[in-house]
């Protein structure tokens, strides 16, 4: 495989703009310290330079729906180290990079067992975090040409969109270049953020921005990662054994799948029994508010949970039972009190999520969902091959519906070793597709 070489970089901004500020939530702030969040589709299809331009056409046509990504962030400083944020919605446009790698096929990326390194550099800003987003683009789109098809990377700022809105644009933008430019879209998003009544706007909030020691950058090299496949029937049948231990709890086809994997990576680890292990995952608020927020709210609407065992309970006879449970009853618990309470306790305690450390054992950190619509994202040239994540930390887990209905994909960053033990773990391939 050879290296990406860029064509042409250009600035594309909204068809129509209206110069506007919107305040951002704590759900928004609490991501400014981490990274930008990259999500990449790869086509069997080769674009022509008209179809280039097309993407450029509805792109532009998309932005006017979807303006904040179109702006910029907007830090304000108040008395007492205290700062301000918001998203100044002024069409200072995002980055488009047309790039091409001359020597890499689909099956490049598509085949080997590990994700290929090329993957990282198929998008845009690496290493940025988000509160640059000040001076740099809220959205870099880099589309690659390889020999026989094209990656389409998107790297967009987290403090503006969460997994949700992040799908909601680029299905959007899909939809325009597909019509060919007929300036509409099916979904349009609700751009007005979710503040409760009394709330004094914008939220002011102690914040540094010195840069962060990231000890990624001196750890890169020993992170792998692959690609696990789960056919429906394999999940249905993971599923049905977990619920066989239960009539009280109704475990989800992907807590159960979430849990299977967290006990195969505890094991390839070979972490101490009594060593306490956690799994880190988000999940939506946006039905659980009463009433619900809309469905299309632009913005993030997510908060983390963190199930915490011993490695040893978690591995013992049942453990995938008891953990799947522990998944479950957090969830349940988050009703439309509690995320209030959370949501008035971070206005008395901001915090905000970091980039952890490559070397600590303990943390499997899960993003994404099944249920995003990635394989409906059809330019006018069909559907994805595949789709993969640009975020490497870690224990990251990036969570994808597969290509075929009701299946799922689950790209697992590790330590080689560790993804090779887990592949050589009987137990957890049984539920792999090969």
């Amino acid at each position: 495989m050879g290296v990406v070489r860029v064509l042409s970089t250009d600035t594309i901004k909204a068809l129509k703009s209206s110069d506007h500020e919107i305040d951002l939530t704590p759900w928004d702030l609490r991501f400014l310290l981490a990274s930008s969040n990259k999500k990449g589709l790869l086509y069997h299809h080769q674009v022509a330079a008209n179809q280039i331009q097309r993407l450029k056409h509805s792109l532009s046509s998309a932005l006017a729906f979807f303006q904040p990504l179109a702006g910029r962030l907007k830090i304000t400083e108040h008395r007492d180290h205290m700062v301000s944020c918001s998203v100044t919605c002024n069409n200072a446009g995002v980055l488009f990079i047309h790039a091409i790698a001359e020597n890499t096929f689909v099956a490049d990326i598509l085949e080997p067992i590990y994700v290929p390194p090329i993957v990282d550099s198929l998008f845009a800003f690496i290493g940025v975090n988000n509160y640059e987003g000040t001076s740099k683009p809220l959205l870099g789109v880099q589309v690659t040409e390889l020999v026989d098809g094209v990656f389409i990377g998107c790297t967009f700022n987290h403090v503006v969109v969460d997994g949700k809105s992040l799908w909601h644009f680029i299905n959007s933008w899909a939809e325009i270049s597909r019509n060919c430019c007929h300036h509409q879209i099916r979904k349009l998003p609700t751009l007005e953020r979710w503040f409760p009544n009394d709330i004094q706007r914008p939220i002011q909030f102690s914040f540094s921005m010195e840069p962060q020691k990231n000890q990624f950058d001196d750890e890169k090299i020993y992170l792998s990662e692959r690609v696990f496949h789960f056919t429906k029937e394999k999940i249905t049948q993971l599923k049905s054994k977990v619920n066989a231990k239960t009539s009280t709890i109704k475990i989800s086809s992907l807590q159960a799948l979430l849990t299977h994997l967290w006990c195969s990576v505890i094991r390839s680890k070979q972490v101490d029994p009594q060593e306490e292990v956690h799994n880190i995952f988000v999940i939506g608020v946006r039905p659980r508010f009463v009433p619900p927020l809309p469905e299309d709210y632009f913005g993030n609407a997510v908060v983390t949970c963190v199930v915490k065992m011993k490695a040893g309970e978690l591995l013992e006879e049942g453990g995938l039972y008891k953990g799947a449970c522990e998944m479950n009853k957090l969830i349940a618990s988050h009703s439309d009190e509690k995320l209030k309470n959370q949501y008035e306790s971070w206005l008395r305690n901001p915090t905000f999520v970091r980039q952890a450390s490559t070397t600590d054992n303990n943390f499997l950190i899960i993003s994404s969902s099944p249920w995003f619509d990635v394989y409906g994202n059809d330019f006018g040239w069909g559907k994805p091959v595949a789709v993969r994540s640009g975020y490497k930390i870690n224990g990251f887990v990036s969570v994808f519906a597969g290509i075929e209905e009701g299946s799922i994909d689950l790209q697992v960053c590790l330590p080689y070793k560790i993804l090779e033990a887990m592949g050589n773990d009987l137990q957890f391939m049984d539920v792999v597709f090969n």
